[in-house]
């Protein structure tokens, strides 16, 4: 359903789990940037209803996962702390086409969202069958189910302002060039991408 090209190494299963309270503050950062990505969407293109009919709930539901990850850090006497990079989604929107007709900047911007959420979904479905604690197995489920919802979403807004043979091919590009940004990464247990 994804259609990634590349499966997350399945060591990293293994590095996420002995650093749960990396994962969780950076899974919190994660959701916290999906709601802002969202409201951004949202004001650059409040002219155009289907996107903010869409992506509305799609923003109270990406706060309402940071509000339930950040009761999780909480709860584990943990921190938030200070915001990260996130060199995966900075990497992703360097390959955004800009300077173009604005219907070509708007698909970009849909799916890269949706790229970020395809990867989240898989990552969480890793999580939620390799942990070894069984709450979190459970715990990472809902986000798995969410985050595909969220990139089915994504995906159905761009063949809405680009005919679904441009946004085939753009989002192949798209899957390529996420390709290429994940062997290069350095695996790291303390982030979700």
């Amino acid at each position: 359903m994804l259609h990634l090209k590349l499966s997350t190494d399945p060591r990293w299963v293994n590095l996420a789990e002995k650093s749960i309270e990396e994962i969780l503050i950076d899974h919190a950062f994660c959701e916290q940037k999906a709601a802002t990505s969202c409201i951004s969407l949202i004001v650059t293109y409040s002219y155009l209803k289907p996107i903010v009919d869409a992506i509305t709930p799609v923003v109270r539901e990406e706060w309402d996962h940071f509000s339930l990850v950040l009761q999780e850090i909480y709860k584990r006497g943990f921190e938030l702390g200070k915001p990260r990079k996130d060199e995966y989604v900075n990497k992703l929107l360097s390959f955004q086409k800009r300077g173009v007709e604005k219907e070509i900047v708007l698909v970009d911007k849909l799916l890269t969202n949706a790229l970020i959420e395809a990867r989240s979904c898989e990552r969480f479905k890793l999580l939620s069958q390799k942990l070894s604690d069984s709450y979190y197995k459970k715990f990472y489920h809902s986000f798995m189910v969410s985050e595909a919802s969220h990139y089915r979403l994504f995906m159905d807004l761009a063949k809405i302002y680009k005919s679904e043979e441009y946004v085939k091919k753009r989002w192949e590009e798209f899957l390529n060039f996420e390709k290429k940004i994940m062997t290069e990464l350095e695996l790291r247990g303390d982030r979700m991408h």
